[in-house]
C-alpha cells in the first residue's frame, strides 16, 4: 500500500505587489489553517516517510507547519521545482522516482496543478481550496506504478 498526501498551500498574501510570486508569504489565516490541518493529520496518526514541497515560500511554510505537527524533521523536507512550475506529467515522474521503502509521501504545492493531478490519478474533478489535503491510497508496492495501478481510495480533508 502506498499513500500519497497532496497539500495545497495555505492562503497567501498579495499585500506586497513588489514580491515575486514565489516569495509571497502565508497570511495569518494561511498560517492558522496550516496549524489546524497539521493537528487534524496528527490526530489521525498520520506518519510520513517523506515530504516534498514546492520551493515557493507559501508552500514551504505550509509544509513546515504541518511537518512540525507530525514530528517530521523540517530539515528533511525536499524542495522540488516541479511542484511550482511543472505539469501533471512532471509530478507523475516525481512520484514514480520515490523509493519504494517510503510508504507515505506528502507533496505540498499549488493549484491548479494539484487538482489536475487528483483528476489524473483518481478521475475525480476537485478544486482543492487553500490548505486542503487530498489523500490517495494505492494498492501497490511500487511508486513506479502510480498512475498505472488502480486507485483504492481518495479522501479530501479541508482546514
Amino acid at each position: 500500500m502506498k499513500v500519497l498526501f497532496l497539500v495545497r498551500h495555505g492562503q497567501s498574501s498579495w499585500d506586497d505587489v513588489k514580491l515575486a510570486d514565489r516569495d509571497r508569504p502565508l497570511t495569518d489565516k494561511g498560517k492558522s489553517d496550516a496549524v489546524k490541518m497539521g493537528k487534524r493529520l496528527a490526530e489521525s496518526e498520520v506518519a510520513l516517510d517523506m515530504i516534498v514541497s514546492s520551493p515557493a515560500q507559501r508552500a514551504l511554510a505550509t509544509a513546515e507547519t504541518i511537518a512540525r505537527k507530525l514530528d517530521f524533521k523540517r530539515k528533511s523536507i525536499v524542495q522540488d521545482e516541479r511542484l511550482y512550475s511543472g505539469q501533471v506529467d512532471d509530478l507523475l515522474r516525481l512520484i514514480r522516482e520515490v523509493g519504494d521503502d517510503h510508504k507515505r509521501v506528502m507533496l505540498a504545492g499549488h493549484n491548479p496543478l494539484l487538482s489536475e493531478l487528483v483528476l489524473e490519478l483518481a478521475d475525480k474533478d476537485v478544486n482543492l481550496p487553500t490548505c486542503a489535503v487530498a489523500i490517495l491510497r494505492f494498492d501497490t508496492k511500487s511508486w513506479a506504478k502510480i498512475g498505472r495501478k488502480k486507485l483504492e481510495k481518495v479522501v479530501i480533508k479541508y482546514s
